[in-house]
C-alpha cells in the first residue's frame, strides 16, 4: 500500500455510519501530558526506521510518552490491518497485506540497537492466514533469543480461534510471559468482542498454563463499558480456574465518538478495591489502576512477576 493510499484509507470502515456518541469529560485522574521526551523521540525514530508497527501508536495508548522514554515499546507484527472489528479498539479494520518476511530480523536488530531487557510482542488478528500468525510469533521469539538471549520475551496474541494446532506451536517457542485479554465480561461479548467467544479465550489461557506451566500466564479487561462489580469478580474467578498469574484492569478510553461510548470512568477507589479482591482470589500480582494497560511498566511488572512465584514456591516448602 502507498503512503497516499494509507493516507486516504477509512480507518474503521465497519463504524463509519455509526452515529456519534457525545464523549464524556474525562476526570483530572485519567488526564495525561503529550509526549516531549528525547527518548520519546529516540523511540519513535527507530520504529520508524524498522519499518516497525507499534500498539502504542495504533491503539492510541495514554502512556506512550511515559513508556517511550523509558525506551520500552509494544511492537504489533503481521502489520496493522486487522481482520476484526472489536467495538472498543483503535486499530484499523480490513484486509491486511502480505506477511513482511524480513520483521523477524528487523524486531531483533531494534531489540539489541535499543538494549531492550524485557519485550512485549502482540498482533493483528489475522484471520485470512491459516495459523492465525502464529509462524510469526514463532520467527519472532527464535531471532530474538539468538540475537539478544537476556531478553526475556512477553506475547499478546489474538485468540487463534478455528486455527488448529496454531496454539501449541506458539506455547512451545517458549515465550516468558503469555498474555491473551478477555477484555470485558461474557454478556458484553456480542456488542463489544462480537468476533471473539469468551469460553474460548479463557480455554486458551488454561491450555497455556496445562501445556508448559513455567510460562507465566497473563490477562486484563477493560471497566467502565458497563459492566457490574459481580460481573468482574467472576471474571476473576474464571481466571483464577484457569490459573491465570496476572491479572490487568484499566479505565476503557473510547478512541473516536463511534466506538463504543464510556459508560463510566471508574474511580481509583473502586480500582484500589478491584486490586485488594483480586489478590486475595491469589492471582500472583495485579495491576488495577485507570491507566493500566497490558504492556504497561511490563518490564519491571515482570521481574516482581518473578520474585512473586519464587516467594510463592519457597513458602510451599516451609
Amino acid at each position: 500500500m502507498s503512503k497516499v493510499e494509507n493516507l486516504n484509507r477509512v480507518r474503521h470502515p465497519e463504524k463509519a455510519n455509526k452515529p456519534e456518541n457525545e464523549p464524556l469529560r474525562k476526570p483530572a485522574w485519567i488526564r495525561v501530558k503529550a509526549p516531549t521526551s528525547e527518548g520519546y523521540h529516540e523511540t519513535r525514530k527507530l520504529m520508524r526506521a524498522r519499518s516497525l508497527v507499534t500498539v502504542c501508536e495504533e491503539a492510541a495508548c495514554p502512556n506512550i510518552g511515559e513508556c517511550w522514554s523509558k525506551k520500552h515499546a509494544t511492537v504489533m507484527i503481521l502489520g496493522d490491518i486487522c481482520t476484526r472489528a472489536c467495538a472498543f479498539c483503535n486499530v484499523a479494520t480490513g484486509k491486511p497485506g502480505a506477511v513482511d518476511l524480513m520483521e523477524p530480523e528487523n524486531l531483533a536488530i531494534s531489540v539489541a540497537e535499543l538494549g531492550m531487557k524485557h519485550l512485549v510482542i502482540t498482533s493483528v488478528d489475522r484471520d485470512d492466514l491459516e495459523d492465525g500468525g502464529a509462524d510469526q510469533f514463532v520467527k519472532c521469539i527464535q531471532r530474538i533469543r539468538e540475537t539478544t538471549p537476556e531478553t526475556t520475551i512477553e506475547i499478546l496474541t489474538p485468540d487463534f480461534r478455528e486455527k488448529p494446532g496454531a496454539l501449541e506451536k506458539v506455547i512451545a517457542a517458549k515465550p516468558d510471559v503469555f498474555n491473551h485479554n478477555l477484555e470485558t465480561v461474557p454478556r458484553l461479548y456480542p456488542s463489544i468482542r462480537p468476533g471473539a467467544r469468551y469460553f474460548h479465550s479463557l480455554k486458551l489461557l488454561d491450555t497455556v498454563k496445562r501445556e508448559d506451566p513455567s510460562i507465566f500466564t497473563k490477562s486484563g479487561i477493560m471497566v467502565g463499558l458497563g459492566e457490574t462489580r459481580t460481573e468482574v469478580m467472576q471474571v476473576m474467578d474464571d481466571l483464577r480456574s484457569a490459573d491465570v498469574d496476572f491479572l490487568t484492569i484499566g479505565q476503557y478510553l473510547a478512541p473516536t465518538k463511534r466506538h463504543a461510548p464510556i459508560d463510566r470512568f471508574v474511580t481509583p477507589d473502586e480500582f484500589d478495591n478491584y486490586q485488594r479482591i483480586a489478590e486475595a482470589r491469589g492471582f500472583l500480582m495485579v495491576s488495577a489502576t485507570p491507566l493500566t494497560r497490558s504492556s504497561y511498566h511490563a518490564d519491571s511488572d515482570f521481574v516482581q512477576l518473578r520474585e512473586n512465584r519464587e516467594a510463592k514456591l519457597n513458602a510451599a516448602k516451609q
